[in-house]
């Protein structure tokens, strides 16, 4: 086939089955998955077939369209109701930090050469970086180092007990003070409040320990495959609504190691520009061709979608072996869900496969916690490949992948993460069952207090956004979400809030670039279960004393009124009272 007659073609890879389900997502009768084949560059349709089917799909199903967000809707024009003065300020902010850093660097050298050695050629051995590459890091980042990387001891849940530290060398290092200051956490991915060492989960992680030890010292492959670790995947499985799941005992592996084993060479990655560290890994470990769609564009999706199909691989114009598109449920930097419903449509429409990462998700989205699938009423169904962490909605650490039996039977053969890597240990996995089965009410014992906490996450989030609106700052996000950022821009604002944060006792995380465009520095507040709406009053109270004390409410002249209706309706929506 010629690359102009694939173009019109409809690529199909997948197709949906209609089946009835119970409550809790769970098929009720017959097999509810009909498996891709493992390539689909046979499957080829006609633009015709595939309206057809959509339509017929489109009379049985019913899903929830995603608003777009203002922030998705134009990205630049969030950025419009910022004042020009603002933006300008910013970029010569970081002009004169960067020309400094030069300057420094220069007479530096000059008058102390014995600190650049690592920065010159030694007995005839290359420099390991250049002065260039390492400038931010040792004149920008190194300035605002104790902003960073805080040690505490304890237990992270909604207050934690920060080790106090001074630099006396300008931040190249620290000493410890020996003091301990307990801070409110509005750092943390503690969303539904189980990061705790006591209570029921802690009382089961006890008994597992007692009856099963520690861990196995082995791979899944060998010896690692115990009992507990089946229960828990067959868990995990039915929480998220899949045939099966697979549990990887480090959550960063669990994107690196396992996209190798579901694409290679001849297939296409079509990623979201603002995925996660552990998604670009993966991807450029399978050999895949690798290609980019603009944050949340939809438009820019299909864009590359349609160019992809109709060129086909590079040079040979064959057509693809496997096409996957890998987004996040929610993006932690800004707040915001992906745009499932219509992704899903397009999948629909294209037949690609589906992979989405649920670790911020999973949990703290939805009225049932099952994420965003749950958040925008999407059967999981539609979603070949659902990955997801314990490492914050469930207190532990680790991840899942969760799909058809044929693929999670492939992934424990062909993946590094199932072959190579140690089974989770005994007391991850006590902890991952036990949230789990609170948040599912299966616990008996304390079945409703999974719930409670879902419901508590969901009026804290929202209450907590809605304040800030009301005082003027700029903030990113959609309504429900367990991330506010703010947005500070200044360079030197943004080490300014966490200090001021720090001397009231709250501690916050601030990113700046290369985390982020270099004009929208922010802070991130991770709203938690865990905090009383004293908590977050007093955290409000003291973050407008800061946007004060540093200008930073935007808005304060003319509130965002179309935010605060946007949480409003969100709010009416779900019938909770905040």
């Amino acid at each position: 086939m010629g690359k102009g007659q694939r173009a019109t073609q409809v690529y199909r890879s997948t197709e949906f089955i209609e089946q009835r389900r119970d409550e809790d997502g769970l098929v009720l009768g017959g097999d509810p998955f009909k498996l891709a084949p493992s390539t689909s560059a046979s499957l080829l349709e006609s633009e015709a077939n595939g309206k057809a089917a959509k339509a017929s799909e489109a009379s049985t199903k019913t899903i929830v369209v995603a608003k777009p967000t203002r922030a998705a809707e134009t990205e630049s024009g969030e950025l419009e109701s910022v004042p020009t003065f603002i933006l300008v300020t910013t970029y010569l902010s970081y002009l004169m930090l960067i020309i400094f850093a030069h300057l420094r660097d220069f007479f530096g050298k000059l008058v102390y050469p014995e600190m650049y050695v690592q920065l010159r050629e030694q007995n005839g051995f290359a420099p390991m970086v250049s002065d260039f590459e390492s400038l931010w890091t040792r004149r920008l980042y190194g300035r605002i180092r104790d902003c960073f990387n805080r040690p505490i001891t304890g237990v992270a849940g909604g207050h934690v007990n920060l080790l106090e530290r001074v630099s006396f060398d300008f931040n190249r290092s620290f000493e410890f003070t020996g003091r301990v200051r307990n801070v409110l956490n509005l750092a943390s991915y503690n969303y539904l409040g189980f990061a705790q060492s006591e209570g029921p989960c802690a009382d089961k992680v006890e008994q597992a320990i007692r009856e099963n030890g520690i861990t196995q010292a082995s791979t899944r492959a060998e010896s690692g495959c115990t009992r507990l670790l089946v229960e828990t995947e067959d868990m995990v499985a039915r929480f998220v609504g899949s045939e099966a799941a697979l549990i990887v005992s480090m959550g960063y592996a669990t994107n690196a190691l396992n996209i190798p084993a579901l694409v290679s060479k001849g297939c296409l990655i079509i990623s979201d520009e603002l995925n996660h560290s552990s998604l670009v890994s993966g991807a450029r470990l399978s050999g895949a061709t690798i290609r980019v769609f603009r944050h949340n564009n939809m438009a820019s999706l299909e864009k590359q979608l349609r160019n992809s199909i109709a060129q086909g691989q590079p040079r040979t114009h064959r057509p693809w072996k496997k096409i996957l598109v890998v987004v996040e449920g929610l993006y932690s930097m800004e707040g915001e869900f992906c745009k499932l419903p219509e992704i899903v449509e397009l999948r629909r429409k294209y037949g690609f496969y589906l992979f989405v990462d649920e670790a911020h998700s999973i949990g703290a989205l939805g009225k049932r916690g099952r994420g965003v699938c749950d958040h925008f009423n999407v059967d999981p169904r539609e979603v070949d490949v659902l990955m997801g962490t314990f490492t914050k909605s469930f207190g532990a650490a680790g991840g899942y992948i969760a799909g058809s039996r044929a693929l999670i039977n492939h992934l424990r053969l062909k993946s590094h993460s199932a072959v190579y890597a140690e089974a989770m240990s005994v007391p991850v996995l006590a902890q991952v069952s036990s949230s789990m089965r609170m948040i599912m009410g299966e616990d008996r014992e304390h079945a409703l207090e999974g719930q409670q906490r879902l419901d508590q996450l969901a009026v804290n989030s929202r209450y907590f956004a809605r304040k800030l609106a009301e005082m003027g700052f700029m903030t990113m996000g959609d309504p429900g979400s367990p991330v506010i950022p703010l947005l500070l821009f200044s360079p030197a604002k943004i080490p300014a809030f966490s200090r001021e944060c720090l001397k009231r006792n709250i501690a916050v995380v601030v990113v700046s670039y290369p985390a982020t465009p270099i004009i929208t520095g922010r802070v991130r507040f991770c709203i938690s279960a865990s905090h009383t709406r004293e908590d977050l009053d007093y955290a409000l109270e003291q973050i407008s004393e800061i946007g004060d004390l540093l200008l930073l409410k935007f808005h304060k002249a003319n509130v965002d009124k179309e935010r605060i209706a946007r949480i409003d309706a969100d709010i009416d929506a779900l019938n909770i009272t905040v």
